[in-house]
């Protein structure tokens, strides 16, 4: 057994919610927030509702609650659902190192398991914390494919890590699932976001869903690889796998604190480029700037961005991993937000004649700035030949450059009053910051399920 394994199966059943330092428990009761607001309203969204029918049977086991949805279902349909809404709107929180978003992973688990066992806010405070953890640093050990999608890969393992924590397991059965689920995870297309494909918003549930089915297996006695990280992360999803950086500072640096959170309701990709527009826009007369006044658009970008290059957009998926699109709808709209990005915003003619005139290039000088920065250049020429130009290294909302608590919870009350009556909304967002006093998480859950 690899040494690396040991350590982190050893400090994941060691580490108890005393080990952790407020500003780590502080800022996972602001992703356990943001998180919940993210899904509420994804639930909203046709497709998953579609899904919610069809596979949510009347009379089955209902013992965890589907976020936005007012019922409950059994826990690994709970952790696909709500895994599956989290990604929808495209603003759930991220951690630029693990190039991924471990939350959306490991929260559906968790909060299923953790309700389904009448556990504390203490015991799922933890377990996200270390679920997190873990899953982060795959991220950062290894790099995965370019022609992969990284979500349902790491994420599964991070989800089976929160499961296993709050099961009690011991430091062998915490090694066994970290290695049954390295092996299931999916097989994800990058290509599925640029051409819109939704199968691709299944992935993160797909994980959630994973990691309680690997709980059972190890249960019923299936075994995985003696190092299965090891062997998917370093020669089947990736061909670099640095075991050093799953122990450097564990246990001194959680990752759930170097995390970054989304006020664009699009791929992180466009959100440089969304900000440094935002601060032509602030300067523009009135800070508004008329789409029949703009002439062309031209954005330099690093590479990743540089692929959202697509300015016709089928469907919302496509228009939020789609700059040229991202560009015109904020111009037409002044924002944004969720509204920016609907079906019949996608739609809008003004916004993608707009979007034809929006230019976007790789600038192999801020490719090289990865993964440190995340930057772009902005170019608006007028009609009248004025030329307005703004540049950003990071994204607003980086660890850099973090949007304060008043603008994390103004973000919450956005979303979070789409699905639940103001008070309700005020309720969940206080259990959320406060998961430590929760003597049973189903006080928040029967919150939840108060929808309308």
């Amino acid at each position: 057994m690899s040494d690396y394994l040991n350590e982190i199966s050893a400090f994941v059943c060691r580490c108890q919610f005393d080990d952790l330092s407020s500003i780590v428990v502080e800022r996972t009761g602001e992703v356990m927030a943001d998180s919940l607001a993210v899904i509420g309203v994804g639930a909203q969204e046709e497709e998953v509702r579609a899904m919610t029918e069809r596979i949510v049977v009347p009379g089955g086991k209902q013992v965890t609650t589907l976020i936005g949805g007012g019922t409950q279902t059994e826990p690994l349909k709970a952790a696909l659902i709500n895994g599956m809404a989290g990604t929808f709107l495209e603003l759930d929180e991220g951690n630029q190192f693990a190039r991924g978003h471990p939350a959306i992973h490991v929260i559906p688990a968790a909060l299923a398991v953790a309700e389904e066992m009448n556990l504390s806010g203490r015991e799922l405070l933890t377990a996200l914390v270390l679920g997190y953890e873990i899953a982060a640093r795959i991220g950062i050990a290894c790099k995965i494919r370019m022609s992969m999608h990284p979500h349902g890969t790491w994420g599964t393992v991070g989800a089976a890590v929160a499961v296993g924590k709050l099961m009690g397991y011991d430091e062998g059965a915490m090694r066994e699932i970290i290695n049954v689920s390295s092996s299931l995870g999916l097989a994800t297309s990058r290509r599925t976001m640029l051409e819109g494909g939704l199968v691709r918003n299944v992935y993160a549930g797909v994980s959630g869903y994973m990691g309680i089915l690997a709980h059972e297996l190890v249960q019923s006695g299936f075994t995985g690889e003696a190092d299965g990280l090891q062997t998917v992360f370093g020669t089947v999803v990736s061909d670099t796998f640095v075991p050093e950086e799953m122990t450097k500072d564990l246990g001194s640096r959680f990752e759930i604190a170097r995390n970054y959170f989304k006020r664009h309701a699009c791929c992180r990709y466009n959100h440089a480029t969304l900000d440094a527009l935002g601060d032509i826009i602030a300067k523009a007369p009135g800070g508004r700037l008329k789409p029949d006044e703009v002439a062309k658009v031209e954005v330099e970008t690093y590479s990743l961005a540089a692929q959202l290059c697509d300015p016709n957009p089928e469907n919302t998926l496509a228009g939020k991993f789609s700059i040229p699109f991202a560009v015109a709808t904020f111009i037409v709209n002044g924002s944004t937000g969720v509204e920016s990005f609907t079906p019949r915003a996608i739609q809008n003619p003004v916004a993608r004649e707009l979007a034809q005139r929006v230019t976007v290039s790789e600038d192999l000088e801020l490719t090289a700035m990865m993964p440190d920065h995340r930057p772009s250049k902005v170019k608006v020429t007028l009609t009248n030949g004025t030329v307005l130009e703004a540049q950003t290294l990071t994204n607003k909302g980086d660890s850099e450059d973090p949007y304060t608590p008043e603008e994390l919870r103004e973000k919450y009350y956005e979303l979070a009053e789409r699905v639940w009556k103001r008070e309700i909304a005020e309720a969940i967002y206080a259990d959320a910051m406060n998961l430590e006093k929760l003597d049973n998480i189903n006080e928040m859950t029967a919150r939840m399920r108060q929808i309308g």
